[in-house]
């Protein structure tokens, strides 16, 4: 396989191209000497010009000298040379499909393209070198000086530009287009670069889409990857399943793996969570499972369709923080730790002053009465009793801590009522029993007093 240390080294970010100009230069040098032993003119060569048997055109030395195949065309210094039964094969150049013998319907234009193809059929290969490597592979397409250079088995491959696909040896279906795209692969399959080193590191990875300049240039084995933008997952090396689509979207990812990064720049931060989905969000470092959309201070307003008016039976209320994060308090024992009766700490409502109020013009332009608390009176009695906003002031009453107060309140008057409700419960019992004895005549001593009948008849008339 032809891998020369120069031209890897070369590889750069999009912005330095003289760099890059400078090495390839270097490199077609080396290529050259590596090369000139194979390529060297053929002693006695036979001018080849017209029409031959078989259906055959050459116009070159020995082109198409050896053939016995059909219907092939063959133009330039040793181009077909070694083709006996191929057949459909169309050669332009120096050494195109120099080592071809049955391939077929393969369209070679440039110096030495498909040069070592023997038995590969259906490929078409434009531009010096491009397809050198390829012997039995079919249906691969190389528009590009030494795209699918060194391609030999792979099959259903289409690069189109220069060094496009350049160490693809077995890998396929894969679709590189753009300068140096999908370069380090090897034996990667069914992935498409477009775009200036797209994809550009990628030696093994699978299924990976990347769409813009530098987009998953540094992957290497991660799979199933879509980028969509320039520097779209630059910095992923064996993440998975995750999905950058917007400039430099998930740029600094590198063994992430099913996050969602949707708008420039979203998802940037993210460098080795999983399972995130950030939507016009830079997302945070190392977090997981966590779905951020918008930025704070940046959106002032949401509006989300097919909430209002949707009844869910079994729901909870969904909170706010300060910071966007979205919520639901939790009830169960397993979430709470010094649990304790309430008691007399929720005395402190009774002082609340409740009001009615309307929200100011730029927030409600009907000006629709409102009742409720006002936060900064709240925070008096119990500053617990407020939410507080990134500056530290209060914003709104947390009126679920309320609400329990409230029953905590309620209870308690309850309690104290269901302990006057037995006194009186008593108390009537004995009445009631005065009045039997009355109706008998027979009056008992209560509480050690005797009772005559006036004093009885008495207690009956203040019932």
């Amino acid at each position: 396989m032809l891998k020369l240390t120069p031209l890897r080294r070369s590889v750069t970010p999009i912005g330095n191209s003289g760099n890059r100009l400078c090495c390839r230069q270097g490199w077609s040098i080396a290529l050259l000497a590596l090369l000139c032993g194979a390529l060297s003119p053929t002693s006695g060569a036979t001018c080849q010009m017209g029409c031959l048997t078989g259906f055959n055109t050459a116009l070159g030395d020995d082109a198409l000298i050896n053939n016995t195949g059909f219907y092939n065309t063959a133009v330039g210094f040793d181009a077909l040379f070694n083709n006996i039964m191929g057949a459909g094969n169309m050669a332009s150049g120096d050494y195109a499909l120099f080592s071809n013998t049955t391939g077929t319907n393969n369209t070679a234009s440039g110096e030495s393209a498909l040069y070592r193809n023997t038995t590969g059929s259906n490929n078409t290969a434009s531009g010096s070198f491009a397809l050198f490597s390829n012997t039995t592979a079919s249906g691969n397409t190389a528009i590009g000086d030494s795209a699918l250079l060194n391609n030999t088995a792979g099959n259903g491959n289409t690069a189109a530009g220069e060094l496009a696909l350049l160490y693809n040896t077995t890998g396929n279906n894969n679709t590189a287009n753009g300068l140096e795209a999908l370069i380090e692969n090897t034996t990667g399959d069914d992935n498409t670069a477009t775009g200036v080193a797209a994809l550009l590191g990628n030696t093994i990875g699978n299924n990976n889409t990347a769409s813009g300049g530098n987009a998953l240039l540094n992957n290497t084995t991660g799979n199933d990857n879509t980028a969509n933008g320039a520097r779209a997952l630059y910095s992923n090396t064996t993440g998975n399943r995750n999905t950058g689509d917007g400039i430099a979207a998930l740029a600094k990812n590198t063994t992430g793996s099913d996050n969602i990064a949707l708008g420039d720049e979203a998802g940037r931060n993210l460098t080795i969570g999983d399972h995130n989905i950030d939507i016009g969000n830079q997302g945070v470092e190392a977090e997981a499972n966590t779905i951020r959309i918008g930025r704070i201070g940046t959106q002032t307003a949401t509006f989300i369709a097919g909430i209002s008016g949707s009844t869910v039976p079994t729901g909870v209320a969904v909170i706010v923080d300060a910071r966007g994060h979205l919520g639901t308090t939790t009830s169960s024992a397993r979430y709470k730790e010094a649990i304790k009766p309430m008691e007399n700490a929720s005395a402190a409502i009774l002082s609340l002053q409740p009001v009615t109020f309307r929200y100011k013009k730029e927030l409600d332009q009907e000006g629709i009465p409102q009742f409720g608390l006002v936060a900064e009176e709240v925070e008096k009695v119990n500053p617990d009793l407020v939410a507080r906003d990134e500056q530290g002031k209060p914003y709104t009453v947390r009126y679920e801590a309320v609400n329990a107060m409230l029953l905590n309140e309620f209870l308690k008057a309850h309690r104290k009522l269901e302990e006057q409700q037995k006194e009186i419960e008593a108390l009537r019992s004995q009445l009631q029993k005065v009045s039997a004895q009355l109706a008998t005549g027979r009056v008992r001593p209560i509480g050690g007093l005797e009772l005559n009948k006036t004093a009885a008849q008495t207690v009956l008339n203040s019932q």
